[in-house]
């Protein structure tokens, strides 16, 4: 039976700002990226959406970015690589304390935003994310792009790689998402998000912005927290999985 993980970014808000939905969303995705308060989050939210993920048996992520709180971590920024790989360490600890308090444990490690398309193509930042990882402790697995530097490297260090797709993205000929400021960049109708979603799971293939099919082979799948009525879209997305015999099950 062919399985596939689904997560969702969570632990978005700042304070008495929220942005996501963490406890509906936690009772349908099986892994959550969890904002680590760089672009989100703070100790209380990340103390929270642990203690909710690890009582629903949630695999906790810890979803890193660069330090920017007012961007949302989608602005480019030049970071030294030692700076952004002590950073990046530095995320990964503050989550692990929460996690380990709720008897769970950081299980993976996924860029966000701007540096998640930042370390597709560049080498420095990639590497850097990879030294940061390490940095941390542990061979935690690294979730990314199929094809991404980052995997690649983390590879090369002897970290386990996990490829992500996402069914509410236009994705370009190369198999890269088409930048969020271009028009059709986020595929707004759930049916076709469902659609799309069944297709990446069952045959590892996507339509791309050009009408290409392309392969995009992944592991995980995932749903975006900030989407208008995400807990309803991915409810239908893990119900239709479910209907075409896909296992839906976490990878950590």
């Amino acid at each position: 039976m062919t399985s596939i993980d689904l997560n969702a970014d969570l632990g978005e808000g700042f304070g008495r700002w929220r942005l996501t939905d963490d406890e509906g969303l936690l009772s349908v995705v099986t892994s959550a990226n969890v904002a680590c308060g760089f672009h989100a989050g703070d100790p209380a939210t990340m103390r929270r959406v642990c203690e909710l993920a690890a009582a629903r048996g949630v695999a906790v992520g810890a979803q890193v970015s660069y330090r920017d709180l007012a961007g949302f971590g989608r602005r480019a920024m030049d970071v030294p690589p030692a700076e952004l790989a002590a950073e990046v360490a530095y995320q990964i600890g503050a989550l692990e304390v929460f996690a380990r308090a709720a008897g769970a444990r950081v299980a993976y490690v996924k860029p966000h935003g701007a540096l998640y398309n930042r370390v597709v193509h560049d080498e420095a930042q990639a590497a850097a994310v990879v030294e940061g990882v390490l940095l941390a402790g542990g061979a935690l697995p690294v979730l990314g792009l199929p094809g991404s530097r980052v995997l690649e490297l983390a590879g090369k260090a002897g970290l386990p790689v996990v490829t992500e797709a996402f069914a509410d993205r236009a994705y370009t000929d190369e198999g890269t998402l088409v930048p969020r400021g271009r028009d059709g960049a986020v595929i707004a109708d759930p049916e076709a998000v469902v659609e799309r979603s069944v297709g990446l799971a069952r045959s590892g293939t996507v339509v791309a912005r050009s009408g290409a099919r392309i392969e995009v082979r992944a592991r995980s799948l995932c749903v975006h927290g900030d989407t208008p009525g995400a807990v309803d879209l991915a409810r239908r997305i893990r119900e239709r999985l479910e209907a075409a015999g896909v296992r839906v099950e976490a990878f950590a």
